[in-house]
Parts: structure tokens; sequence; C-alpha cells
């Protein structure tokens, strides 16, 4: 493979998403950031620089989720990487949360991301070269959190899909795995922790219950996706790193 290698990651404008962006064109791919608004999206491109592109895409349209694998194909020439990191959040009474509001999570959380692998895989497939898909799931596909009970759903969805995408594309050399954020320092935490009474205690009272003793970085989950887009992990398949400083291990 001499052609310079190009990773697709959706719900890259903001967060998570950027920080995956900037370490996959650090390790020298030519990157698609991908978001709902055209203006975000092509600001940060500009700010990420050269070998990053921007494709507008809102992955609960129909067919948006092919559009974007295909566009990406049509521009690049070829997909080696996607990473399935778009998603809402969601809180909220497990027993009265309508169906409408269940539906919403899903068909990002869920039904966007399996429309996304579904799309990359077969573009990997018909390259012949194989490839890997990262889906970033959560802490919270494993452990049980009053009010997060509709958003772990999504994610649990998530997790087993990586398992059993992983042994069914295996023939085609198409790695896929998962990693599991835990709580990360992202503009909707920082906005959750400034809403509490007392957000010191607060940020002190989360960062306690972390083994590692601090709340993760974006970076810290772009380093295990970079991990997983390497050829270091060619060997690797099915698998979830969970990136919460030891918090599942509890």
């Amino acid at each position: 493979m001499n052609e310079q290698r190009v990773a697709l990651v959706t719900g890259s404008t903001s967060g998570i998403g950027i920080e995956i962006a900037r370490r996959l064109l650090r390790d020298g791919f030519r990157v698609v950031v991908s978001g709902r608004s055209t203006e975000r999206g092509e600001q940060i491109a500009s700010e990420l620089g050269d070998g990053a592109s921007f494709i507008r895409a809102d992955l609960t349209e129909p067919g948006a989720p092919a559009k974007l694998v295909d566009a990406t194909v049509e521009q690049l020439g070829r997909l080696d990487v996607l990473v399935n990191n778009a998603a809402i959040d969601h809180t909220g009474s497990l027993l009265d949360t309508p169906i409408a509001e269940i539906r919403a999570t899903f068909e990002t959380n869920s039904f966007a991301a399996i429309e996304c692998l579904q799309a990359a895989g077969r573009a990997m497939r018909e390259q012949g070269e194989g490839g890997a898909i990262i889906n970033v799931t959560s802490r919270l596909a494993h452990i049980g959190v009053p009010t997060m009970g509709i958003y772990s759903a999504s994610k649990g969805a998530m997790r087993s899909l990586t398992t059993a995408a992983a042994v069914e594309l295996a023939p085609l050399n198409i790695r896929v795995n998962a990693v599991a954020p835990g709580m990360t320092r992202t503009p909707l935490y920082e906005e959750w922790v400034a809403q509490q009474d007392d957000p010191a205690a607060t940020e002190a009272q989360v960062a306690g219950a972390i083994p590692l003793g601090r709340i993760a970085t974006p970076q810290d989950v772009a380093g295990a996706v970079a991990y997983l887009a390497s050829p270091e992990a060619a060997y690797l398949t099915g698998v979830q790193i969970p990136v919460d400083g030891g918090y599942i291990a509890k």
C-alpha cells in the first residue's frame, strides 16, 4: 500500500472527535472531518491544516452514512479507517422517557453508526486491502448509572456489534474494535460541572472515584484510537479498550 491512508471520523467537529482527527493527522493519515454544521466543520478542517477536509453529514438522514462514505472515497480515493464517534447524550428517568427520545438516541448512537460500519466495510471490501473500524462506545455500556439507561443501552448495542462484526469481517482483513471512554473533559463535561452547586467539590468527587485519580482528556481517548488504527494493532480485532483510568476495573 503506497497511497497515504485515509481516515473518516464522524462527529469530529467538537470534543473527543476533534482530538481523534488531530491525532490521526499527526500519525500521517489524510482525515475527513464530518458533522452537521458546515460552518463549524470547515473551520475545524482549516484549523487542523493540510491533510484535513470536511464533508457535511447528518447521519440520521436517510442514506446519509452511505453518502458520506461514498463522498470520502470519491474525494480521497480510498478509505482505510472509520472512527464511529458521532453520538448524542441522553439523561432522564428510565420509566418516564418518551419513546420518541429513545428512538432519537438510538438513531444516532446505534442505527447511524451501524450504517456507517456497513458502508465503510463495503468500501474496504471493494478495495481488497482490509481496514480498521473503531467504534467509540462508553464505560456506561458496562455499568449502571441512574438516568443514563437509554444512553447506556445505545452504547451497549455498539459494544456487542463490535465483537460480532469483528468475527464476520475478519476474512476480509477488516478489524473492528472499540474504545470506551470514561468521564472525559469535553465541553459537555465542563458545562455539566459548571452547573453544579459546588463545581470544585463535584470535580474532586468525580476524580476521586477513578483509580488513576484524574478525569480523562480527549487526547487520552485519541491515543487509544490511534493505536487501534495503526499497523501495531494489526492482530487485534473484537476488543474494547477502556479509557477510564481503571474505573470499570474496580
